[in-house]
């Protein structure tokens, strides 16, 4: 290599460290992190996140949505680091999976749209700074999604889990469901989550009855080792609207309380 060529090379080489964006954080979630967001209502966690960042790219924010037809998986960005594909769910015909090329929101979340008065809005700014949006995904079963079993996160992110208002929140049978849901969720987190240095987060209303949800037991059979507890403030995420999602008024937020963000990690990782 002549002098010239190295100049050349050094050059390119100092261009792409210019590239390379500054780290941001965001309470415990920095821009670098690969983040899995669950059980997403209007999207407003998942959009704090991004604007905080100056950007989504590293961002997959998924939501359940059971009332509707059919799934849809949603990019429209160029920039991108995964293909943009979408792939439609129907109860009738099963998977059909097409390429696509930034032609836009392939389908309407209709339900999205009727659930939460800012749900598209903040969904279309996700898409625009580059964040994969996920309709219709379990948290019981995601590990199996077509996308996400493909990849693996420095966070995964679930707030304030809960199946909806079916009984009485503190009666044997509403607790046993949330149970249910925590444990599945753990279970399908644990196949997600980086071995090195991957956390799953899962904030929660403190007292009764959801002490009776036995998180921590839950982790822990599973594998999961609690790292650190840390009150969780809504504060610290402004333009977060934590939402009933469930019921006649399922965009209604609901009171708080005390509240703990758990810092889950695989037993091997520490």
């Amino acid at each position: 290599m002549d002098e010239r060529e190295a100049t050349e090379v050094e050059t390119e080489e100092e261009e792409e460290e210019e590239e390379v964006k500054p780290e941001k954080w965001k309470k415990h979630y920095s821009s670098r992190h690969r983040i899995l967001l669950v059980g997403e209502g209007d999207f407003s966690f998942s959009l704090c996140l991004a604007r905080a960042f100056g950007s989504a790219q590293n961002l997959v924010a998924t939501s359940l949505d059971s009332q509707g037809e059919c799934t849809v998986l949603i990019t429209r960005s160029k920039t991108f680091r995964f293909p943009s594909i979408a792939v439609v769910l129907s109860s009738m015909t099963g998977w059909i999976v097409c390429n696509v090329l930034s032609f836009g929101m392939v389908a309407h979340a209709e339900v999205i749209a009727k659930k939460y008065s800012n749900g598209i809005g903040n969904v279309r700014e996700l898409e625009d700074r580059g964040c994969i949006v996920l309709f219709g995904v379990d948290a019981k079963a995601m590990s199996q999604h077509f996308f996400l079993k493909t990849q693996r996160f420095d966070r995964i992110v679930y707030n304030f889990p809960h199946v909806g208002f079916l009984y009485k929140e503190d009666s044997c049978l509403q607790i046993q469901l949330n149970k249910r849901l925590v444990k599945g969720f753990l279970a399908n987190a644990k196949a997600l989550v980086k071995k090195e240095g991957g956390e799953i987060h899962v904030s929660h209303k403190e007292g009764d009855p959801y002490d009776k949800w036995d998180l921590v037991k839950k982790a822990e059979k599973r594998g999961l080792v609690l790292g650190q507890a840390v009150p969780f403030s809504k504060d610290d995420y402004p333009g977060y609207a934590n939402k009933r999602a469930h019921g006649k008024v399922p965009d209604a937020s609901f009171p708080l309380g005390d509240c703990t963000t758990y810092k889950f990690m695989l037993k091997t990782s520490i």
